[in-house]
């Protein structure tokens, strides 16, 4: 016995043994992105994963990216989705399969000397004022302990910033608290049920009961504020190859009375394909697809995750599985019961999970769709007001522009001209096609000092409900995490918390060394630079999906219009030479462009908005390239949006 207490003591300790500069708790893509970006800048990192995997959902089945603005997506978030692109032949690729970003995440930390450790889960944190000086995490019986200078929190669930006692908000604020309008409650009409749908178990007759799903809480007042949280789910990776198909088979608890209120559904939309009306069915490559919710009933469990944010592991499990059972379930649903038209039977038996995805569970991903948990309440917090531009900040280490976002939050019983009938609520969808990119401040991912010195919070940053669901997308969090990374080494290296580093400094290294490997930095002109002109009649366009920054300029004039970017190069190299396409319908299939008065004619016509090449040329140092868009010979409207310079 005494042998046994000998090793358990050995092995709890080897950790602690070896201090590091920077430990980062949840390898999400965030924190796969945070720990390479301290160890570019010379730290002893350590990793710390709860799973068996790392990347989170951008490896765990969210595979079409949610963007809003590709100018807001910067440095090694950029980097990244750049090496999916050139896995795919592309430039930059924004919709993937799972395994490639999966294999791409390791990639980037084994390329360095950062220590990982797997399926090990935060038990405790020891603090001494406002510092952390270890914490301590279980590997099954196994208990270690971690020392280091700083910390960082890239958990969905910001377990280490509240166990080390910062300040956080759980559910939606009351508008009133930071002065928005779409906070809090809301019954809106997206993802919404048509009106006269029954909500009981017998129909007009409240005394059976409501059917599953259905919560008998009376609608509170709009913009008042709660501690739900909205609607969890999986992003489903599925796939139509029978060479590549796992069939889709009946769950251990399925329990079909639970589709009822879907029968009832489907009876009055009379939907004539799964997409969009039962769910967003999204292609991936080599026939994929991600599935998100669409819909009033569809992949998201409503009103089933409140407990999740501040449960325990086992207690998460718990909530996880029920989540996983009921989208099993829905789609064998949907797929088997003799009730639900034929025609989306025949649809839903199409597809399978993918042999080839998630091996290690049967095709399923393992990670749930968190989309808010615990938020940290900082110096600043981030609000509708930034995201709409009416406040700024000067301290930004990131942008975002995604629409305000927020999906149902519960499902209720309204009564609606004498009737009574079921809805969802919480459902927020403002700014659709994106929001002009805005900075994300610093402040919001560090923790007032008083709280906690020297931990970064790059995910469950400090931001409102309604601002977090426009900041809360995947390349996002990938560019806070750089911020924090570097943030924390800096911090180490000068020797001072997390909330006294020189910002200025670090934002002129972001924009320097965006890659951390001092690679000649890109030049990226934009249509609203002051190194641009034009000649001739250019409309400005601020709305719609696929632009590049805040707007575009477009031309449908037949006369020879222009518009020219001048670009200062710094250094000497051969450079590649981008322009980017928006998807437009009604736009020319080819376009004139010059650069340094050679002529060039590309192809406009595009699936998706993307970067052309159009030359790699040398260019020598303090030589001013010029690039002109031209109308010159248009068959329909000419886009002038951004130009790209890439030393190759």
């Amino acid at each position: 016995m005494r042998f046994f207490l000998f090793i358990f003591i050995i092995s709890s300790s080897l950790f602690a043994q070896k201090k590091y500069d920077v430990c980062v708790y949840g390898g999400t893509s965030a924190g796969v992105i945070a720990a390479y970006s301290a160890e570019k800048m010379g730290m002893n990192v350590i990793l710390i994963e709860p799973s068996k995997h790392l990347g989170g959902l951008s490896s765990g089945g969210l595979g079409q990216t949610d963007i809003g603005n590709k100018y807001a997506i910067t440095g090694l978030s950029r980097d990244f989705y750049r090496k999916v692109g050139s896995h795919y032949g592309k430039l930059e690729q924004w919709i993937f399969e799972p395994h490639v970003t999966e294999n791409l995440f390791n990639e980037y930390i084994k390329k360095t000397k950062i220590k990982v450790l797997f399926e090990h889960q935060l038990i405790s944190v020891s603090k001494e004022d406002a510092k952390i000086k270890s914490i301590s995490i279980r590997n099954g019986r196994s208990i270690s302990k971690i020392v280091a200078k700083t910390f960082i929190d890239c958990s969905y669930e910001g377990d280490l910033m509240a166990k080390a006692g910062v300040n956080f908000h759980v559910g939606r604020e009351a508008n009133s608290l930071y002065g928005e309008t779409w906070n809090g409650v809301q019954l809106l009409d997206k993802h919404q049920f048509p009106d006269g749908i029954d909500p009981y178990n017998q129909i007009g007759k409240p005394e059976s009961g409501l059917l599953w799903g259905i919560s008998d809480e009376k609608l509170a007042e709009t913009g008042s504020g709660d501690a739900k949280l909205q609607a969890f789910n999986f992003r489903l990776c599925l796939t139509d190859s029978l060479a590549n198909q796992i069939p889709i088979s009946k769950p251990d608890e399925y329990d079909s009375t639970k589709f009822e209120l879907l029968l009832r559904y489907i009876e009055k939309k009379q939907p004539t394909e799964l997409n969009w009306a039962l769910m967003h069915i999204q292609p991936m490559p080599h026939h994929k697809t991600d599935i998100n919710n669409s819909g009033p009933f569809s992949t998201d469990m409503i009103g089933e995750n409140y407990d999740y944010a501040n449960a325990s592991f086992e207690e998460r499990k718990t909530i996880i599985k029920k989540h996983e059972n009921y989208i099993k379930s829905f789609l064998y649903f949907l797929g088997n019961d003799e009730r639900v038209p034929k025609h989306l039977r025949d649809e839903m038996k199409k597809y399978g999970y993918p042999k080839d995805e998630y091996i290690d569970n049967q095709g399923f991903s393992s990670q749930i769709y968190v989309r808010e948990a615990r938020r940290m309440i900082g110096e600043l917090v981030m609000t509708q007001l930034h995201c709409e531009g009416q406040q700024s900040v000067d301290d930004g280490v990131g942008m975002a522009a995604y629409t305000m976002d927020s999906h149902n939050t519960q499902r209720i019983v309204i009564e609606k001209d004498g009737k009574m009938m079921v809805k969802n609520e919480g459902d927020v969808q403002q700014g659709i096609g994106g929001l002009p990119p805005y900075p994300v401040s610093y402040r919001a991912i560090t923790p007032k000092e008083k709280e906690c010195s020297n931990l970064l919070v790059p995910v469950c940053l400090s931001a409102s409900h309604i601002a977090y669901g426009s900041i809360r997308m995947e390349p996002v969090f990938m560019v806070l995490g750089q911020s924090a990374g570097m943030a924390a080494a800096m911090a180490v290296q000068s020797k001072t918390s997390v909330q006294k580093i020189e910002v200025k400094k670090l934002q002129k290294m972001l924009k320097e060394n965006p890659f951390l490997d001092g690679s000649i930095p890109e030049i990226l002109i934009d249509n609203d630079s002051k190194n641009i002109s034009t000649i001739g009649d250019w409309s400005l366009v601020k709305k719609g999906y696929g632009k590049y920054g805040k707007d575009y300029l477009i031309s449908a004039s037949s006369q020879s219009n222009v518009v020219e970017y001048k670009a200062e190069v710094l250094t000497s190299a051969r450079y590649k030479i981008y322009v980017y396409i928006p998807k437009f319908e009604g736009i020319s299939d080819e376009m004139t462009v010059f650069i340094n008065q050679k002529k060039y004619i590309i192809k406009t016509t595009a699936e998706e908005s993307d970067w052309k090449l159009i030359d790699i040329l040398e260019l020598e140092k303090n030589q001013s390239t010029t690039i002109k868009i031209t109308t010159e010979n248009a068959k329909g409207s000419i886009i002038a949006d951004a130009v790209l310079l890439i030393a190759n």
